[in-house]
C-alpha cells in the first residue's frame, strides 16, 4: 500500500487545518466535537478508500486467476506444453490480472523457466489465493507428477476456496448486520446515560461527592474503544482477516462520534 500520495498529503493538511481552527475558535462550544470528527474523517478517508480498493483488487485477481488456470488446464489437456499454453492465453481478457499474465508469458517466451516465472508472478500480484496456488504447483512439480493433474487439482482447489468464501460471506451476513445493530444500541445507551441519566445526579455532584464530568468523559472514550474493537470483530467475521476489520472500525467509530456529536449539539 502506497501511504504517501499527493491526495493524502492534501487531505492530511486540510484535516490539520480544520482541527487547528476548531481548537482555536470553537473550543468549549457545542460544535467542537463535530468539527474534530470532520477533521478525522477527512484525514482517514483516503486511507480507507485505498484499503477498500486494494481489497477489491485482490478479490478480482483471485477470481480471474481461477479462469486463467482453467484455460491453462484446457490447453495442457490438448497436449500443449505448459510454457506454450501460457503464451496461448496471454491475450485473453483477465481484467486486472491481464498485465501480469502478459508479463508472465513474455518471461516464459524469453527463456525464463516456467516455475521461476510463476513465482515472480505470485510475488507481484496481490492475491492470497494466487500465492498459495503457485506454491502448491511448485511443491507438486518438485515432488514429481503429471503437470496436467497438478494444474487441474490446483484449479479445483482454487474453485473450492472461492466457493467456500462466498458461502461463508453469505452465511455470516446476518451476523455482521447484528454486530452493527448491537453496537448502535450500545451507542444509544451510552448517549442516554450521558445526556439524560447522569444530569439527574447533578445535585449530588454539587455536594462534592463526585464530578459528573469525571463520569461522562470515560463514556466518550469507551465509545471510541468499543467502536474500534467491534469493527475488528465484524471484519474478522465477514472476511476472515483482522486487516479487513480496519474499515469496519472506521465506520463504527465515525457512526459513534457522529451520533454523539449531533446529540451533544442539542442536549449538551
Amino acid at each position: 500500500m502506497k501511504i504517501v500520495t499527493r491526495t493524502n498529503v492534501i487531505t492530511t493538511a486540510l484535516a490539520l487545518l480544520v482541527i487547528i481552527l476548531d481548537l482555536i475558535f470553537f473550543r468549549g462550544q457545542k460544535i467542537f466535537l463535530l468539527l474534530i470528527l470532520l477533521g478525522i474523517v477527512i484525514f482517514a478517508m483516503p486511507f480507507m478508500l485505498l484499503l477498500m480498493a486494494e481489497s477489491k483488487l485482490e478479490k478480482e485477481n483471485n477470481e480471474k486467476f481461477l479462469e486463467f488456470i482453467r484455460n491453462i488446464v484446457e490447453n495442457v489437456k490438448a497436449g500443449t506444453p505448459i510454457s506454450i499454453s501460457i503464451m496461448n492465453v496471454k491475450n485473453q481478457d483477465y481484467g486486472t490480472l491481464s498485465p501480469h499474465v502478459q508479463k508472465l508469458a513474455n518471461q516464459v517466451a524469453i527463456g525464463i523457466p516456467v516455475k521461476q516465472a510463476l513465482q515472480i508472478f505470485a510475488n507481484t500480484v496481490k492475491g492470497s489465493v494466487i500465492k498459495k496456488a503457485i506454491t502448491l504447483i511448485s511443491e507438486a512439480d518438485r515432488a514429481g507428477g503429471d503437470i496436467e493433474e497438478i494444474l487441474e487439482s490446483v484449479a479445483n482447489s482454487v474453485n473450492e476456496v472461492e466457493k467456500l468464501k462466498k458461502e461463508r460471506k453469505s452465511s455470516i451476513y446476518n451476523l455482521v448486520v447484528q454486530g452493527y445493530i448491537i453496537f448502535l444500541i450500545f451507542v444509544v445507551i451510552v448517549i442516554i446515560m450521558q445526556f439524560k441519566i447522569i444530569p439527574l445526579t447533578a445535585d449530588i455532584a454539587k455536594s462534592g461527592a463526585f464530578s459528573a464530568e469525571k463520569i461522562t468523559r470515560p463514556l466518550f472514550y469507551l465509545l471510541i474503544v468499543q467502536g474500534f474493537f467491534c469493527g475488528l470483530v465484524i471484519g474478522k467475521l465477514a472476511e476472515g482477516e483482522i486487516k479487513a476489520g480496519i474499515k469496519h472500525s472506521f465506520i463504527t467509530i465515525v457512526l459513534a462520534l457522529l451520533l454523539y456529536s449531533v446529540v451533544s449539539l442539542f442536549f449538551g
